[in-house]
């Protein structure tokens, strides 16, 4: 495993940095992480990464920063001007390119060749892990953002035995709780969420508009009539929401939701962890693909990773040494991923074992299909798709969107559209 330095980054070559064979030998393996999972299945995941880490013979050290990715990053930044960075960190899209301009990192190539492991990842995953064209992160986990989670008892209420595959048949089960007396959408309304509602509307009305407005910040298509026609669907999903959403994490819906009070959830696959998490099984609720007018298979991808960040310290080599190892392992996904509710990042994990549910497997079944299709799309909500800067200004137009309702489509999308163009 070799450091990249800054100015060997930029040039495209990887500096040399490894500890001599004696002091490797003689150093216990040392790791010290940031990330935002600190509680929930995302913090019980971790301490089942650090406890392996720890059973393998290292020392594990987790400083977990909550709140958005924005307070991680300000916490990386100061650790890396100080010149003391972690030994990893969670980072994931395009910010992994940016941050490897930032502080100088560390060439995974011998340790990804000896595991065989750029075979068994997903090409779109492996692209963001390797900016310049050297691994410099691992993939964690992968979900799919576009999955609707509809509960049990609610679905009951109004005679839903299959879940809505197009927005307008979406649009009328939702009519159809309302007039029940069960308020339809379970979000909440915290900026990612918000963002969320809206590219998932998005991705469901077109994949292609979707890559070319929010991937590739094309202009026409951040004008054009799919944009307005997600604006319009995010209108009515905001519509259905609990009045008192803004500010509120979707979790604090969740007892309303599992009671059928509430009905639909638009959200990431990880909403499996934090059910179970809180006590709920697989038959609380229904679970899988948003609607997708065109009836194709899309994937509105968020995965996490960690970057690995150069340490002289001979301990830390071996310790970044190690949690590869361990991350790109075959029992590295069922263990994480059967937490988290999330998908295993390595295609050829076998995902019969009872801890994975149902709704893990038709994800990952989704996404091997998507790949093949090339209709994956990255998270505009979940820093995929742009940079923090472009993710914040878009998010800030969306959220204000959604809870101003005197806004119309018309001009949240072009609110949109001159936000991009003040980031450029």
């Amino acid at each position: 495993m070799q450091p990249i330095s800054r100015r060997a980054m930029l040039a495209g070559t990887a500096g040399a940095l490894v500890a001599p064979a004696a002091a490797r030998a003689e150093v216990q393996p040392k790791i010290t992480i940031i990330s935002q999972w600190s509680a929930g299945s995302d913090g019980a995941a971790m301490v089942a990464l650090g406890k392996e880490f720890t059973r393998q013979g290292g020392i594990w050290e987790h400083n977990p920063v909550p709140g958005f990715t924005t307070e991680m990053m300000n916490k990386l930044r100061a650790q890396i001007i100080a010149g003391d960075p972690p030994a990893a960190s969670q980072l994931k899209g395009p910010e992994i390119a940016a941050w490897s301009k930032v502080g100088a990192v560390v060439n995974l190539d011998p340790l990804v060749k000896d595991a065989g492991y750029e075979a068994v990842v997903p090409a779109e995953l492996a692209r963001v892990s390797k900016p310049t064209g050297h691994w410099i992160a691992l993939p964690v986990q992968a979900y799919r953002i576009n999955t609707l989670f509809v509960s049990k008892k609610a679905a009951d209420k109004v005679g839903l035995t299959a879940l809505p595959k197009t927005w307008d048949e979406f649009n009328a089960v939702a009519e159809k709780m309302k007039a029940a007396g069960i308020t339809p959408v379970a979000n909440g309304g915290i900026k990612w969420d918000d963002g969320m509602k809206w590219e998932i509307a998005l991705c469901g009305i077109s994949p292609d508009a979707y890559r070319k407005a929010v991937m590739e910040l094309d202009d026409k298509a951040l004008k054009g009539p799919e944009v307005l026609a997600a604006f319009r669907q995010f209108r009515k999903l905001s519509a259905w929401s609990d009045p008192g959403a803004a500010g509120q994490h979707y979790s604090s819906f969740i007892p309303r939701y599992m009671k059928g009070e509430m009905g639909l959830l638009l959200m990431g696959g990880w909403a499996q962890g934090v059910f179970k998490n809180a006590g709920f099984s697989f038959d609380d609720y229904l679970i899988g693909p948003a609607p997708q007018d065109d009836g194709k298979v899309a994937f509105d991808l968020n995965a996490d990773e960690f970057i690995f960040w150069q340490k002289k310290q001979p301990e830390f080599v071996e310790g970044q040494k190690l949690l590869a190892k361990i991350v790109m392992s075959k029992d590295f996904g069922p263990m994480y991923s059967q937490i988290t509710g999330s998908i295993p990042v390595r295609t050829d994990t076998d995902l019969a074992a009872p801890g994975f549910s149902d709704g893990q497997r038709e994800a990952a079944h989704a996404l091997g299909e998507a790949v093949k299709a090339k209709r994956v799309v990255a998270s505009l909500a979940h820093n995929m798709a742009q940079t923090n800067q472009i993710t914040a200004a878009m998010l800030d137009v969306l959220t204000e969107f959604a809870h101003d309702d005197r806004i119309t489509p018309e001009k949240g999308q072009q609110r949109l559209a001159d936000a991009v163009d003040g980031v450029r």
